[in-house]
């Protein structure tokens, strides 16, 4: 197991947590969202403007960094830290999901998975063992097991298929991991929406051992609905003295449930894809930039936010260079829902450690029930 990598809960509100993972490259604080730096960067943003709105870690993306610029140029550029000018942790997917998502582009094998670029079609094959290998060139700090992830629904016999599989592979990451100071490997559970499959997937990566575990097979086709009754009792499957990451969630709601029921880490592309289409996340629920009630607005889009856009700019100038075309309604409107994000997580933080987990999550409810309605 690796040494510097450590977990530690400050406190805890009914199954809400709050705490730390202390790495090398510095402390993340939970419940942790982690913005999504796909391809070696957060869409429209600088790597200190990402810092700036308090964001302690970020997602990388193994698929498509493999295939470009490849593991082995970043690894000969000095790592993906350096090459991306990101002195934080970097978690890394392990390429696994991207693959899946080929269907008619891929071939899946006991060893591993061989599959046809998106982007030339030229043939590449992953293994637990070269998704491992892949991470350690990119440098990650948080490498994520290789697995398979099936879309939902999916009938019991393949959810239950594709859970083994992706439990024999998990110990092979663990053994082509090896031993790296300083850097972690999470499990990742598999199962769908079936308890005792999940239960028996939660066995399987325990008897393995891992730094860090991941609840996976979620946020794929389920609805709210289903993800919250899987995790109502998922979390609790895995050890309670390390941190729980659900993988590629979501919108704000989402993230404050899944809060409420033990996880500590999420990632999402939503906050910088809903920037780039016009989209903004603010306390009072969404506001979308691009509609004409907002040509002659004077306001900001959230008076209590601090992040540029809010303190600087108006809604009626977002509008503006928004319908233009203009590249810096991207950049603003990420920025802003990349802070919203950040201060979500901060203000569940403080409330988990004040023991008003459910006031806050009342108050969370009540405003976005409000609507975007105040006067002008």
């Amino acid at each position: 197991m690796s040494q510097n990598f450590a977990f530690s809960l400050a406190a805890t509100d009914g199954t809400a947590r709050t705490g730390e993972i202390r790495t090398p490259r510095g402390t993340i604080r939970t419940p942790a969202f982690m913005p999504v730096g796909t391809a070696a960067t957060v869409k429209a943003m600088m790597p200190e403007s990402v810092a700036s709105t308090g964001a302690d870690i970020l997602l990388g993306n193994t698929y498509h960094l493999m295939l470009r610029p490849t593991a082995e140029r970043i690894d000969a550029l000095g790592g993906l830290h350096r090459f991306m000018n990101w002195d934080k942790p970097i978690l890394t997917d392990s390429g696994g999901f991207q693959v899946m998502s080929l269907a008619s582009l891929r071939k899946l094998t006991e060893d591993g998975v061989t599959f046809k670029s998106h982007i030339d079609g030229s043939e590449h094959r992953l293994t637990p063992e070269r998704s491992m290998e892949i991470q350690r060139l990119l440098g990650s700090d948080i490498v994520m097991c290789f697995d398979e992830c099936p879309a939902l629904p999916a009938d019991r016999a393949r959810i239950e298929e594709s859970m083994r599989l992706s439990m024999r592979w998990a110990a092979r990451s663990r053994a082509a991991f090896g031993d790296r100071p300083g850097h972690a490997l999470f499990g990742i559970q598999q199962g769908g929406l079936e308890e005792d499959l999940r239960a028996e997937s939660a066995r399987a990566l325990r008897d393995i051992g891992f730094e860090g575990y991941a609840i996976g097979g979620l946020a794929v086709g389920e609805g709210q609905e289903a993800m919250f009754s899987v995790l109502d009792y998922a979390p609790g499957q895995l050890p309670q003295d390390k941190p729980r990451y659900l993988m590629g969630v979501g919108k704000p709601d989402d993230i404050v449930g899944a809060v409420k029921r033990g996880v500590d880490m999420m990632d999402c592309v939503l906050p910088s894809r809903s920037g780039r289409t016009g989209q903004a996340f603010t306390r009072r629920g969404v506001v979308n930039i691009k509609n004409a009630r907002h040509a002659d607005d004077p306001r900001p889009l959230d008076a209590d936010c601090g992040c540029p856009a809010c303190r600087n700019y108006s809604r009626a100038y977002l509008h503006h260079v928004f319908r233009s075309g203009e590249m810096i309604s991207g950049m603003l409107l990420t920025w802003h829902n990349l802070q919203y994000y950040q201060d979500l997580m901060q203000g569940m933080r403080d409330a988990i450690r004040a023991g008003r987990f459910a006031d806050w999550e009342a108050e969370f409810h009540a405003n976005r029930a409000g609507g975007d309605i105040a006067p002008l």
